[in-house]
């Protein structure tokens, strides 16, 4: 198994995207998996790491990725250690940050024994929107899977004042495990009614035709599972996963100290893999 640094390619703004890769050396070219972290995520997350490792194990080329305004930086990576960053962050750079991982892994596909015609998307949280929305968009990827994924922009935009949102400029999320109060600028709001269409969920989520696996906890407690089944509901070829009991990470936190995964993550794992190989 070989693994990579940290590899810095453009990102879509003026912020670089890092990415790392997990793979076998192979003369036979293997699926490539991209899996892309949720809000207030990164790369190396809490079990993240183990994650990579079990599809490596498996004969797939993982790879995962820091979305370029996430708020860490190239010397930060774990870290939230630009937050003027973050404020900046909104959903179509994310969507754009993913296309070019999407290129740089088609064009360097054989150098990680990664077969290019076979990309497969995979999302946690916002994260799994984000896959979603890409799919939907790009004829290159040809199979999805969504962890525990959001199921509308627009559940977040009706909880919040937006109104106090735009006179102040700024509003703040509280993250419980690094005690910060993280900021969201006005545009992230103004950047989604700007491209209402490119980043309608729903609407995307309806016309998917690749194979898709839905997989949601049913204790998930900041995206509650029927989310899970509103998606499948819009996409009937979809397959819905329940793990039940499973919060909204299948039992992984920040910093992972175990060298396995937890018993719900490796539940997750092995039904994602069963469902890439089949």
């Amino acid at each position: 198994m070989k693994k990579t640094g940290d590899i810095i390619i453009k990102g879509s703004s003026v912020r670089p995207i890092m990415l790392d890769i997990c793979y076998i050396e192979n003369d036979s070219f293997q699926p490539i998996v991209i899996f892309c972290h949720g809000f207030k995520g990164f790369k190396n997350w809490g079990h993240f790491d183990l994650v990579a490792e079990e599809f490596c194990k498996n004969n797939f080329v993982f790879l995962k990725f820091n979305f370029s305004f996430n708020g860490t930086t190239v010397e930060q990576p774990t870290d939230f250690a630009d937050l003027d960053a973050f404020a900046e962050n909104n959903f179509t750079v994310e969507l754009n940050d993913l296309g070019l991982v999407i290129d740089f892994i088609e064009q360097n596909a054989k150098l990680y024994s990664g077969d290019p015609d076979k990309i497969y998307l995979m999302g946690h949280s916002r994260g799994g929107g984000t896959a979603i929305l890409k799919t939907h968009e790009d004829k290159r990827i040809k199979k999805l899977e969504t962890w525990a994924s959001v199921k509308d922009i627009e559940d977040f935009v009706q909880s919040q004042d937006i109104e106090k949102w735009k006179n102040e400029g700024i509003l703040y999320t509280f993250n419980s495990r690094t005690n910060q109060n993280m900021p969201l600028n006005y545009q992230l709001y103004e950047n989604y009614i700007a491209n209402k269409e490119r980043l309608n969920i729903p609407g995307a989520a309806k016309e998917i035709e690749v194979p898709w696996l839905i997989v949601h906890g049913t204790n998930d407690s900041s995206v509650p599972y029927y989310s899970a089944e509103q998606l499948h509901e819009w996409n009937k070829k979809s397959e819905l996963f329940l793990i039940e009991d499973a919060d909204h990470t299948f039992g992984g936190k920040h910093p992972w100290t175990e060298n396995k995964l937890s018993k719900d993550s490796r539940t997750a794992v092995e039904k994602t893999i069963g469902f890439f190989r089949s």
